[in-house]
């Protein structure tokens, strides 16, 4: 089986390098690059499509023409008082907690907001759903969460800053007779 990934199109906040689940529009560049997708992913057919519920994704499936299921479980990673804020800026206003943040990226619960393992034990949980299924799905959703999944290909979390996805990129996992890979 598939998983197939779209991360959602460019939004005002991903260009000036903001963090965030922010519920924010695509921009105009953002909503050419889910144009751009259109003809590739035009004749795929999947068992089921899934979408988080924020505005840039459920307008990124609205472009591509297509309608899913809402699953909070593929939400961007909440960051908190982080919330809509550059590095430089977090490292300006909250030196503690960003120093806190880069020494444990992975356990680290940023105030009033989730961890890098919250985010991915939610993924996980996710995707081991969709697996039982056995059949090829969409999912429309954040850069944070199609990096939880490609480190789920390795059962380890720490290779989450080894992935890049871009903005209207599409990224496939293939799960086989219970192996889990990348495809390129």
């Amino acid at each position: 089986m598939d998983i197939v990934f779209v991360r959602h199109g460019q939004t005002v906040e991903n260009s000036h390098g903001k963090y965030g689940s922010t519920d924010t529009p695509l921009s105009e560049k953002g909503r050419k690059q889910i144009e751009a997708l259109k003809d590739v992913l035009r004749g795929k057919t999947f068992k089921n499509i899934y979408v988080s519920p924020l505005k840039r994704t459920i307008e990124t499936a609205e472009i591509l023409g297509l309608d899913g299921l809402k699953e909070e479980r593929i939400k961007e990673i909440n960051f908190g008082i982080f919330e809509g804020k550059s590095y430089e800026e977090i490292n300006r206003e909250y030196p503690l907690e960003t120093s806190l943040w880069v020494r444990d990226y992975i356990g680290y619960k940023i105030p009033k907001g989730e961890s890098l393992m919250d985010l991915y034990n939610r993924v996980s949980s996710f995707l081991g759903k969709v697996i039982k299924d056995d059949n090829d799905v969409l999912v429309i959703t954040h850069e944070g969460v199609i990096r939880c999944a490609l480190c789920w290909v390795f059962d380890n979390v720490e290779y989450f800053y080894k992935f890049k996805v871009n903005n209207g990129s599409i990224t496939v996992v293939t799960v086989n007779e219970g192996y889990k890979y990348i495809e390129i």
